[in-house]
């Protein structure tokens, strides 16, 4: 069974007859399916979209658009006069915008695939195209209406917006995986039974017998906190078909390759920024009144097999955390141009109000334990930051009173700051762990058992992991939530040390290493330290207008000068950005996300003095419902803890399942066929279109005879950078190596000295002694001995930048001696020997070359012993290349005309 989320349309054309109405066709990824809205131009303010639900096939689709060109012509029979033609084409539909006049159509024009998961594309919005709707004799201008369609454009839709036709982002892996292992017994008992109530089943789909199908498509209702496009679609929800109904995110989306000993595995960071109480740094702070806190960003990092992309063959594992800001109703005031303006509690609330609704929300998606990672600062001569630590903290004691003490909030206040400052105190290592006690308490998501090596040899770290076990694998229960003041350089680096700590259980728990750590000055750590630096990057220019000031390497003390400069300059920028333009971005985020509606006769956007009232929206009413202030949870919640009430298998849950039933033969359900598509000619450029960083290309050295592994500890030199590891490194080392290799030998030397700029004096350089001279071996014709040339160190340090230890140790010789000898016979022997490895008389081993080129270095290996069924399978395999075709069995013509007939007939 494989996971679906509904047929998709992921190519759209607007088709548009003459004045009267446009054509939405829509097709999915193989063109064998198509869907068709009408939307009607006559109407200035109303819209008006008529949905058949009826899928076509490309032969029905194409007389249809024909009838509808014959049918719309200005003059019958008059050439040249078309009464339909092709308006634009799309990737996807975000949604329906109306401010003074009429209606907008914002339109996907411009995608590219940033991820894959499990064989669904995750792509990023790359352009978009605003439609007016209503045509130009019944349209009703307004003097503001351009004004407010360039507040709406300032969102720029092609900086990280992400969408996915098969896959829902807005959930965790876990939730979309547990969703899918729902019994199917009761899926079947509860769609005969309330088919209306439980279930959202189109009539077009309906539920077919068990033979040859299944219950291949599961999906649910998108969390839509983290969908910014729910108000620009919530005209239509329920109009069109849900095929038509594309949610996109707003975050960051990252993928890099780790490969270990050729094997890939994926590691995927997804974050999915809130759309409740968004906005920028200074304008929105704290919680509005329905306990949605700013800068809430739910951070996933997905790790995957990618020898096998199915959800149910593969494996999978997830780890999810949080940051937010300080769950209280504060606010700083930036009337004054200061640095950092005064942080001041806006109301008064005793019984933690605001904080409990958060908390709830938080129980409801992830269960307990909740951990809180405070890094704000504790002491300070002036308050400042201590403010919001002393009221966080009697909220917290106070919403703890009420709970079992099993699911109690955990708090950890830690002055993050203040340890930075200290020379005595390593940062990292305190956050080590702390996100060690976090991740055995939380425990993570993976989709299969546990392996039997580790039940035979358990480790005493994973014994000691949280979390809950199911026959299937391992659920997280909980989550951390980590805040500084503005969420952004303290808590990246938090998050990314909880993170490599999570990564670490991941990786054995798939059976890659052999114990749950992983050091740093690895490929694997560097490559996941570059994932969360451009996450962090990307999160910190949405919210406080730059990037990163200070990040993992500033606070590991390595970074080199040149960063601080750097760190003057973002933070210049982020003030900037705070004083100038945040005002304008809060205005088009309020516009976009549907928080202000322009009202004719009511005051615009740009007269508001301010926007408390539309975050704020239960301060409007004059008898707001109070929850009781001792049971402030929800009881259903807290009766299924610790596993999280979104994924507990109820009735309530159930009603938000959409079951489709497909044909064992139809391409929605084959994931290979749709993702490789080997039924149409194609281009190894489209198939594979993402370039993903790659650990083995981009982080490991390419010095010969290093270990290949990712997480073997790469020495640093003398700046505190991993040699070759970082990428200002990459280009210069490569330079060096070129140069290296094309150096000349020195004068009057035969022999080659063997030399590494990694491995370089690092025996001696471990005992604490390194050699200042540099001894050059000669190795004679006869390998006899060593000779000191003390007229060739000088060219040997300039040529290869190295100093030899003064000594050689008698094994180290003897393996030296033993190279030379043998780089020493490939020139001597004879060609024209047919010996494939034999010893001559005097001891030197002769290989045989395939080739007769000199520069072939390939020599004659014995094949390996392959059965007789895979060598009739690629003899028939070179046969068919040249036209003679085996003949095929009757289950093969059988299975074949059964897959022609249910999908082309």
């Amino acid at each position: 069974m494989n996971f679906i989320s509904i047929p998709i349309l992921n190519s759209i054309s607007v088709m548009s007859a003459i004045s009267a109405r446009y054509f939405l066709v829509g097709s999915n990824n193989a063109e064998t399916k198509y869907r068709v809205l009408k939307i009607d131009r006559t109407e200035p303010k109303d819209l008006v979209i008529i949905d058949d639900r009826h899928v076509y096939t490309q032969q029905e689709v194409r007389e249809l658009l024909g009838r509808l060109d014959l049918g719309n012509r200005t003059k019958m029979g008059q050439k040249g006069s078309s009464g339909l033609f092709r308006a634009v084409s799309a990737f996807g539909v975000v949604g329906f915008v109306r401010f003074l006049e009429g209606y907008y159509i914002v339109l996907i024009t411009k995608r590219r695939k940033m991820a894959d998961i499990g064989g669904h594309a995750i792509y990023k919005v790359e352009d978009t195209n605003m439609i007016y709707i209503p045509n130009d004799s019944v349209r009703v201008t307004h003097p503001d209406e351009a004004r407010y369609l360039r507040i709406f454009q300032n969102v720029d839709l092609s900086s990280n917006f992400y969408f996915s036709y098969s896959y829902d982002l807005s959930h965790s892996l876990q939730y979309n995986l547990t969703v899918l292992r729902m019994p199917l017994e009761m899926l079947k008992s509860e769609t005969t039974q309330n088919r209306q109530e439980s279930f959202d089943i189109f009539e077009d789909e309906g539920l077919i017998t068990q033979g040859g199908s299944g219950v291949f498509g599961i999906c649910s209702e998108p969390y839509m906190k983290y969908v910014w496009n729910g108000e620009l679609l919530d005209i239509i929800k329920n109009t069109v078909h849900r095929d038509w109904l594309l949610y996109i995110i707003h975050g960051f989306c990252g993928q890099s390759k780790l490969l270990i000993y050729g094997r890939p595995v994926y590691v995927t960071l997804i974050a999915r920024r809130s759309s409740k109480f968004a906005g920028t740094r200074f304008l929105k702070r704290g919680a509005n009144c329905e306990g949605d806190v700013a800068n809430e960003v739910e951070t996933e990092q997905i790790l995957c097999d990618a020898s096998v992309m199915s959800f149910t063959a593969g494996s999978y594992s997830s780890y999810v955390q949080v940051r937010g800001s300080v769950p209280l109703y504060w606010s700083q005031d930036i009337s004054t141009m200061m640095p950092k303006p005064p942080i001041t509690l806006d109301q008064a609330d005793p019984f933690a109000h605001v904080a409990a609704l958060h908390f709830d929300q938080m129980f409801q998606r992830f269960g307990s334990p909740i951990i809180i990672l405070n890094l704000v600062k504790e002491r300070e001569k002036r308050k400042h930051e201590r403010i919001l630590s002393e009221e966080l903290v009697a909220a917290v004691t106070y919403l703890n009173q009420f709970l079992p003490p099993e699911h109690t909030i955990v708090y950890i206040p830690w002055d993050m700051a203040k340890y930075t400052k200290s020379k005595l105190c390593n940062v990292l290592d305190r956050l080590n762990v702390i996100a060690e006690s976090v991740v055995k308490k939380t425990g993570f998501f993976v989709n299969r058992p546990d392996s039997y090596c580790s039940i035979l040899r358990p480790d005493e770290k994973w014994n000691e992991l949280g979390g809950c076990v199911i026959p299937t694998g391992r659920l997280q229960t909980g989550i951390l939530r980590t805040n500084c003041v503005d969420c952004l350089d303290r808590t990246n680096t938090a998050q990314f040390m909880v993170g490599k700590c999570a990564l670490a259980y991941q990786l054995y728990s798939l059976g890659l290493i052999d114990k749950p750590n992983l050091q740093f000055d690895t490929d694997a750590v560097r490559l996941f330290e570059e994932l969360y630096e451009d996450h962090g990057d990307t999160l910190s220019l949405q919210y406080g207008g730059s990037q990163l000031v200070h990040r993992v390497k500033t606070y590991r003390k390595i970074a080199p000068w040149t960063q601080h400069s750097k760190d003057i300059m973002q933070t210049l920028s982020r003030y900037y950005s705070n004083a100038f333009s945040d005002a304008d971005r809060q205005d088009s985020i309020n516009l976009f996300l549907g928080v202000f509606h322009p009202t004719e006769g009511k005051p615009h956007l740009w007269e508001l003095p301010t926007d408390f009232y539309l975050h704020h929206k239960n301060t409007m009413r004059l008898l707001p419902t109070r929850r009781s202030y001792t049971y402030w949870w929800t009881p259903e919640v807290i009766k299924h803890l610790p596993l999280p009430y979104d994924e507990v298998i109820c009735a309530v849950n159930l009603k938000k399942l959409i079951v489709k039933k497909f044909h064992k033969y139809e391409e929605e359900i084959d994931i290979h066929n749709e993702f490789f598509r080997p039924y149409e000619l194609s281009s190894f450029d489209d198939t594979f279109c993402l370039a993903m960083t790659s650990s083995a290309r981009d982080f490991m050295p390419k010095t010969v005879g290093i270990d290949p592994s990712p997480f073997t500890v790469r020495k640093p030199d003398e700046t505190g950078k991993s040699v070759l590891g970082n990428k200002s490194n990459r280009e210069e080392a490569v330079l060096q190596r070129k140069t290296a290799a094309s150096a000349p030998p020195p004068p009057s030397e035969e022999a080659v000295s063997s030399s590494s700029e990694d491995d370089s004096g690092t025996d001696r350089e471990e005992e604490g002694s390194v050699s200042q001279r540099s001894t050059p071996v000669k190795m004679t014709d006869a390998g006899d001995s060593a000779k000191v040339t003390e007229n060739v160190v000088q060219p040997m340090k300039e040529l290869y930048g190295i100093n030899l230890s003064d000594g050689l140790s008698e094994e180290d010789f003897s393996i030296y001696s033993r190279f030379v000898q043998l780089g020493q016979s490939q020139h001597k022997q004879d060609k024209n020997s047919q010996q494939p490895c034999s010893r001559c008389s005097d001891g030197v081993i002769k290989l045989t070359p395939i080739s007769a080129f000199s520069q072939d270095n390939i020599y004659e290996v014995q094949p390996p012993r392959v059965d007789r069924k895979s060598t009739e399978i690629f003899q028939a395999h070179i046969q068919a290349s040249q036209g003679i075709m085996q003949p095929l069995g009757k289950e093969d013509s059988s299975m074949y005309r059964e897959y022609i007939r249910n999908r082309y007939l």
